[in-house]
């Protein structure tokens, strides 16, 4: 195995969101990585918009250029619009965050699974759950199983 894979799948993450998943053979992420990327983007887009109208809105009022007739505007106040806009600047702010988190998640995804296929797993290592019975009481009882072979 390269022991550069994980920065390669960390690099290639970071260049491409989902790159590093292709690399690492993990093909069922990347819609993953793109859903989450495409929502968050979304979302921003959507509240910067929202959040421009207010603004915008609210500055026409303060220069006087206003349409008191405006059916979506005309029948707020100027808290009303304050309020609008902090709300849509908030959530604004919270999808810019959240989108930066699933990218930085995608270039992390790729390099912790990179590194974890290096890991060696085989049957010398194993730990399993048993179950097997008290022969005191008869009772069920619940545990782990840990058998190392040399």
């Amino acid at each position: 195995m390269d022991v550069l894979a994980p920065s390669k799948a960390a690099f290639y993450s970071a260049l491409v969101p989902g790159l590093g998943q292709v690399y690492n053979k993990k093909y069922w992420k990347v819609p993953i990585v793109y859903a989450g990327l495409g929502v968050g983007i979304y979302f921003y887009a959507d509240n910067n918009k929202k959040y421009n109208r207010f603004r915008d809105e609210y500055k026409k009022r303060l220069n006087g250029t206003s349409d008191p007739n405006d059916p979506y505007f005309g029948r707020l106040d100027n808290s009303r619009l304050i309020d609008g806009q902090k709300f849509y600047r908030r959530n604004r702010d919270l999808s810019a965050f959240i989108t930066a988190a699933i990218y930085i998640l995608n270039v992390v995804d790729a390099n912790v699974d990179a590194h974890l296929m290096q890991f060696n797993v085989n049957e010398n290592l194993t730990v399993r759950p048993d179950i097997y019975q008290n022969e005191i009481n008869y009772k069920q009882n619940v545990g782990l199983t840990l058998n190392y072979n040399f």
